[in-house]
């Protein structure tokens, strides 16, 4: 068993093309020894957004902290903290945060 707090993770900058703002940690993945899964958090600055992207696996998002809308093949939809999103494998999508707060969220997929 690991236990770790997560502002003692380092934030890297996500470099993806069409990412503006946003920093991941990988707080839980092969690591800390986990075998199937990988627990990210990301932080998207006020405005910020990740990349308008498609995977071919499942992944899982949980709102932590701000405001932001998830866009999803033509769909817009607001997210605040508590919100959960299933995104299944292939569906195009991205993330963005409000103007005026950033937006924390986890998401976790399988480990490739």
């Amino acid at each position: 068993m690991k236990v770790g707090n997560l502002e003692e993770i380092e934030a890297t900058p996500v470099r993806m093309e069409g990412a503006q703002g946003v920093r991941m940690r990988i707080v839980i993945g092969e690591g800390q020894g986990a075998p199937n899964f990988v627990m990210r958090v990301f932080d998207v600055d006020p405005g910020g957004h990740t990349p308008y992207h498609t995977h071919d696996f499942e992944h899982e998002v949980f709102v932590l902290e701000g405001h932001g809308t998830l866009l999803e093949e033509g769909r817009s939809t607001p997210l605040g903290p508590g919100d959960v999103v299933y995104v299944p494998p292939g569906a195009l999508h991205r993330f963005l945060a409000s103007d005026e707060q950033g937006l924390r969220f986890i998401c976790v997929v399988p480990r490739s």
